[in-house]
């Protein structure tokens, strides 16, 4: 291994260490770095961290209100089995649950019809995440993401009128919808390639990426609160038009990299590109092959595929829980249920700050680092997930177990999550296209799974389902700790 002196070549103050790959050793990243000239207040970069973490807000909104809608857009006596027979907890004696009635038009779908609905944006989804990931590499994520949202966005504001349709409409919008969303990750992951400096990134990237569960934490209660005393329908008017105010902010204010930003200072930009510097390949053929060959990308896919059964499970489904099983009534369900995904935002911010710090300031390697928040993440919520199946109807325990579960969950972000910035920062966008594409399986088959498993709305259904997922879990932080990695592979590089 050669190490080269980094230079401030505006100072002349060394740095750090370029450290430059000859074995399978982990290394250090670039540039420990004077930060006096490039404070994170005001910056440029921690800006679009901001603007990415609304955007991610409102991708996360858009996808999951219909899981709070749908509760209340179907008849739920009309949607129990014949022959079945219900095992749920008893009802919350209180005067808003007796006395409530669902307001809107109700449609008699079946469970078999409700898990389609819920798994159909994920046949959109799974469609556009290697293409954008491509493109995403080759002209930049800001117009492929901004149009991704704006697109989405539309199509909820047509989410009411295409029911009146029927429940095959329903589906094929959310089929589109997915297709439009498809293409976010992969295109803020080619920019934070741009953006992000090595000793910054789990900060950053945990930062932008956590408005994800803030969208959920967000839009689940308040979806709930506007089918409660409005109608279901405007769930899907005021965040469609929310979605399209950010998508003008975004066009208005983001930059692909710091090189075309209008308003960056100079030191800000030096800072960035030199701590990139020897990170990137200038080859302009992708090298597809050694991708698919890499056992640290499959690492990554095979984390990601299994820790998303377990995220969509819950995503889709864990509203209908509560309302089936625990008797939890609109207005409830949406704070309980979005109870989860606030812990798991604020998990997921903080242990991006605990990754840099221990990267940075305790000499920990990338890879010890992604390997231990992945196990933290993926195996803590597999215990508690299986622990919420026995607790029967202890309404408390309950909601705190599948609260820490999702809480837990937060630590991946700093894991297995943000790895391929780490193994090919050039290729991030295509190898986060690639490893969502496998990851978005579990949101296709999972909810349709879940819905035959749980055909009686039985505790002991809902068992099997959380056993499921538990197992498939700890499968897939075991296979990234043995196989993953925290060096920048030789195919992503020029050297």
């Amino acid at each position: 291994r050669r190490l080269d002196p980094v230079v401030d070549f505006s100072s002349g103050d060394r740095l750090g260490w370029d450290m430059e790959e000859s074995g399978e050793e982990d290394e250090q990243p670039l540039l420990s770095g004077e930060r006096r000239q490039v404070s994170a207040c005001c910056s440029a970069r921690y800006s679009l961290a901001a603007l990415a973490f609304c955007g991610f807000f409102m991708v996360y909104a858009l996808r999951v209100n219909l899981s709070v809608a749908l509760v209340e857009m179907v008849d739920v006596n009309g949607t129990l089995p014949k022959n079945g027979s219900v095992e749920a907890c008893p009802p919350h004696f209180n005067v808003t649950h007796q006395n409530y009635e669902k307001k809107g038009k109700v449609y008699n779908w079946n469970s078999n019809v409700q898990g389609w609905i819920l798994s159909a944006f994920f046949y959109g989804y799974i469609v556009t995440q290697i293409p954008g990931g491509y493109l995403a590499g080759k002209f930049g994520g800001k117009l492929l993401l901004g149009f991704g949202i704006l697109c989405t966005s539309v199509l909820t504001l047509l989410t009411p009128p295409a029911a009146e349709l029927g429940h095959n409409c329903i589906i094929v919008l959310r089929i589109i919808e997915g297709l439009g969303e498809g293409v976010t990750f992969p295109a803020m992951h080619a920019m934070w390639a741009e953006w992000a400096p090595p000793l910054e990134r789990s900060t950053l990237v945990s930062l932008s990426y956590a408005g994800a569960q803030f969208g959920t934490v967000v839009s689940l209660p308040l979806s709930g609160i506007i089918s409660y005393y409005l109608d279901w329908s405007y769930v899907f008017y005021i965040f469609g038009t929310l979605g399209v105010i950010w998508c003008l902010l975004w066009f208005w204010l983001a930059s692909d990299s710091p090189k075309t930003h209008r308003t960056i200072s100079k030191a800000e930009q030096d800072y960035i590109i030199y701590s990139l510097r020897g990170q990137c390949s200038s080859a302009k053929n992708v090298p597809w092959l050694s991708i698919w060959k890499s056992l640290p990308l499959w690492a990554i896919i095979v984390a990601h595929f299994c820790y998303n059964w377990t995220f969509y499970t819950l995503l889709t489904l864990l509203p209908t829980y509560m309302e089936e099983i625990l008797q939890f009534d609109i207005k409830e369900n949406g704070f309980l249920s979005a109870l989860p995904y606030l812990f798991c935002w604020i998990v997921m911010i903080s242990t991006g700050l605990i990754a840099d710090y221990l990267i940075k300031k305790q000499n920990w390697t990338t890879s010890a680092v992604r390997k231990i928040f992945t196990l933290i993440g993926m195996i803590g919520p597999a215990i508690f997930l299986v622990a919420t199946g026995y607790i029967g109807c202890n309404y408390t325990a309950a909601v705190l177990f599948v609260t820490i579960s999702s809480a837990l969950g937060g630590f991946s972000m700093s894991g297995f999550n943000i790895n391929h910035l780490d193994i090919a920062p050039s290729y991030a966008g295509i190898l986060l296209g690639i490893t969502n594409t496998f990851a978005t399986i579990p949101g296709m088959v999972g909810p349709v799974i879940a819905k035959v498993l749980t055909y009686n709305h039985t505790l002991a259904e809902w068992r099997t389902v959380f056993y499921i997922a538990a197992c498939i879990d700890v499968f897939g932080a075991l296979f990234f700790v043995i196989f993953g990695k925290g060096t920048i592979q030789s195919w992503a590089t020029d050297h």
